[in-house]
């Protein structure tokens, strides 16, 4: 361990994380990094300052499933309120998800430019603005506009957030807690969604959803506001530019295909609707001419390829986009079973769906404290078969099953499924790129899982309403879709098993530091050692 005299001069990053050169070697044994890894940032000046962060950071979460949850369950009552067509009634839910899933890259990018904190404030500003101007409107027209322009504030505080933590906490036992409680606010978020949704189309007005909504975030406004570090004069030192090209072609082409897929369901026409196939098709050749732009032609790529060489990347990746697309046709198909088949009421779906709020709450707190303990990969594939029993619970489930034989189960193992990879796949993520890079880190994380969701939940609407032209009952429209979702989850967990190989998420030095490393050569028994052990646990969680 280093002396007191070393301890105190010891150089610092704008972010006053310790930073790795020839002249601090001896300071960064096993023991310090281990050190690192478990106390409080020093951006902190208390113990206060960084709850209010992380409670920020949480409830910005939270309002993300808030307001995609609990408002497919107040879509019938909004439809009945404002005469909305039935031809026209998915796009006051699709077109939040629908903004959000196409802006997140670049917002990511102006992350990366000019700090975490200011575009995390402008989204969640922006936020409030629009719940209130939806809670306001008066017909279909604006509702779908409010909850369009109320995307673009998630897109740009999630990327924010995610690049905020991976960037103030380094690898260790703290990282892995604050993600946990991060992850953990997904399921609460769920839950406080439909709650709401349920007491304001039961009880209240349906504007009131909008209302309770808009004071969330208020209070998350003021929280970041006061308590979150700046960083724009460590990001401005980065010099990072937009890729504006890249920018036009990647969030148009994702937004004409997302549209078709999310539009083709519910066109009585299908694909035969000349605005699906030619809409898809010109998505598609758009983001085939953003691969070649991005790939060869960008002077910095809005999405580099070289992040893909980071090894088990490209699978993690690949394994998450079906598990997340499973999820978003869980939480949604689920409730229209309990609605449907079951005949719960709004406030009976929220009771029914209580078990997977707080079993995610327990397990992703939990398992923050574990993380460094137990392997990822064993954890990894502990989530994965757990994701695949939940929809086939489902898909086997007869009318007139037991709510605790099928249902609970479902719940819990669900949250089991989602809760531990999300947690660990984020730390991986996170913690294999450069600090440049976290708003990238971010915006990937969350593009993943809003264009998984938009993509296969259009692809499971298709199915479920070519099944339903064949003269299939409820019943087997729903079933056909677990079915879909079971076989999404049995493609992630073979991925898992084949490709996936992580080791406990331990303190470990940053990205950074391993690059210095590495580029400086620094030789030495014990930097030797940290240098070899760093390298071969490069995509350590």
């Amino acid at each position: 361990m280093p002396s007191n005299t070393e301890e105190k001069a010891r150089p610092s990053t704008p972010s006053r994380q310790p930073s790795i050169n020839s002249t601090t070697c001896d300071f960064m044994d096993k023991a310090e990094i281990q050190r690192l890894g478990r106390v409080r940032p020093e951006v902190f000046k208390s113990a206060w300052s960084e709850v209010g962060f992380v409670l920020s950071i949480c409830m910005a979460q939270i309002l993300v499933e808030y307001f995609v949850s609990g408002f497919n369950v107040l879509v019938p009552t909004i439809v009945k309120a404002l005469n909305i067509s039935s031809t026209s009634s998915t796009w006051p839910a699709s077109a939040f998800s629908l903004v959000l899933a196409g802006f997140l890259l670049p917002m990511g990018r102006l992350a990366d430019m000019y700090g975490g904190k200011r575009m995390f404030v402008i989204g969640i500003g922006w936020l409030v603005i629009w719940s209130v101007v939806a809670g306001l409107a008066q017909n279909e027209l604006l509702v779908v506009f409010a909850r369009g322009l109320q995307g673009l504030g998630p897109a740009a505080f999630l990327p924010s957030s995610v690049m905020l933590l991976g960037s103030i906490y380094r690898p260790g036992p703290r990282k892995n807690l604050v993600f946990s409680l991060y992850g953990a606010c997904a399921p609460l978020g769920f839950f406080i969604g439909i709650f709401f949704a349920g007491v304001s189309a039961q009880y209240l007005n349906w504007r009131w959803y909008f209302f309770i909504g808009a004071g969330w975030t208020a209070l998350s406004f003021f929280l970041a506001w006061a308590s979150m570090p700046s960083d724009k004069d460590e990001r401005a030192a980065f010099g990072i530019k937009m890729d504006w090209i890249g920018t036009v072609l990647i969030v148009s082409g994702l937004i004409l295909v997302v549209y078709a897929l999310t539009d083709c369901g519910h066109t009585p026409q299908g694909w035969r609707a000349p605005q699906i196939p030619i809409t898809f098709c010109a998505g598609i050749i758009i983001l085939g001419i953003a691969v070649w732009w991005e790939g060869w032609m960008a002077e910095q790529p809005l999405l580099p390829v070289d992040i893909f060489k980071v090894k088990m990347f490209p699978a993690v990746v690949g394994a998450m986009f079906t598990q997340y697309g499973g999820l978003g046709i869980f939480l949604l198909y689920s409730a229209f079973y309990m609605e449907i088949i079951m005949k719960g009421t709004p406030m009976q779906i929220v009771v029914w769906t209580t078990p997977m709020c707080v079993g995610g709450i327990i397990i992703a707190t939990v398992g923050g404290l574990v993380l460094h303990l137990v392997s990822g990969t064993v954890l990894m594939l502990i989530a994965g078969v757990s994701w695949v029993i939940a929809p086939l619970l489902f898909a086997i489930m007869p009318r007139g099953a037991s709510y605790w034989a099928f249902v609970f189960p479902a719940m819990i193992t669900g949250t089991i499924g989602i809760d531990i990879s999300f947690n660990i796949t984020n730390i991986f993520i996170t913690t294999g790129l450069p600090k440049r890079q976290q708003g990238l880190a971010g915006a990937i994380i969350n593009s993943n899982m809003h264009l998984s969701i938009a993509f296969f939940l259009g692809i499971a609407d298709v199915l479920a309403g070519e099944t339903r032209k064949t003269g299939a009952t409820k019943l087997q429209q729903l079933r056909y879709v677990f079915w879909f979702e079971v076989a999404l989850a049995s493609v992630a967990l073979i991925i898992m098993m084949a490709f996936v190989r992580l080791d406990s998420a331990k303190s470990d030095m940053t990205a950074d530091e391993k690059e210095q490393f590495r580029v400086n050569n620094i030789s030495g028994s014990t930097v030797t050692g940290i240098v070899e052990e760093s390298q071969e646990a490069q995509v350590d969680v």
